[in-house]
């Protein structure tokens, strides 16, 4: 899932600052998974910006909604009037969420309310790791299922390198060296054969390939939705 934490208070209260009208929009999944932009944090946001506004005597008026996904058009199309009423809106959701949002609703200024971190799992009650970088090119078939450009501290398509000890990784010796990992899987398979091979360079141009939205189809849709 999208793992996201929440602007800085300040932050989000000096973008705010010249509107009267604000919703405060969440998004029920990932970010509400991880405790950044579900329908308690709009809640609690909401009466924190309602509380601060109103020390300063400002008159502004904060409404709330949370919809299922904000990366979905069909449940973005819900919060028409709420968007509508307001002069500004502040979205929960990862950055492909708040995008969305905007390009939905152009004629409304869409700020984000949190910082989109990585790409990740829960390991445990309130702690989530990252596991991929969305880069185009999985290696995991060849890796045991096991990630080295997230889990390796220094993402190598190949290894170990010459820092690892003991099985562990060099920058911290309390972590475990991903290609160790890498080598244990593969061995419990019976794939050990996978390791011998040498990797290229991670090709990031892979996240731009056909179906994908290119910029300048992007920027078409968008001048049209504006128009």
């Amino acid at each position: 899932m999208i793992v996201a934490q929440r602007k800085p208070f300040a932050e989000i209260k000096q973008a705010l600052a010249p509107y009267e009208k604000i919703l405060v929009a969440g998004c029920g999944t990932c970010v509400a998974v991880c405790l950044a932009g579900g329908k308690k944090e709009v809640g609690l946001l909401a009466s924190q910006l309602r509380m601060s506004f109103g020390l300063e005597k400002k008159n502004v008026k904060i409404t709330e909604v949370t919809l299922e996904r904000q990366c979905d058009r069909e449940f973005l199309e819900t919060a028409g009037k709420e968007v509508e009423e307001a002069e500004a809106v502040l979205s929960l959701a990862c950055g492909a969420g708040i995008q969305f949002l905007a390009e939905a609703y152009p004629q409304r200024p869409v700020f984000p309310g949190v910082n989109t971190t990585f790409i990740g799992v829960a390991e445990a009650a309130g702690m989530w790791t990252e596991r991929c970088r969305a880069c185009g090119e999985c290696l995991l078939a060849e890796t045991g299922g096991i990630c080295p450009r997230t889990i390796c501290s220094k993402g190598l398509n190949n290894g170990p390198c010459g820092g690892m000890v003991d099985g562990k990784c060099e920058v911290d010796p309390e972590r475990p060296c991903a290609w160790v990992l890498i080598y244990d899987r593969l061995s419990r398979e019976g794939r050990l054969e996978s390791i011998e091979m040498v990797r290229p360079p991670t090709d990031f141009t892979r996240q731009s390939q056909p179906g994908k939205v290119t910029h300048a189809a992007y920027l078409r849709r968008y001048d049209a939705g504006s128009k």
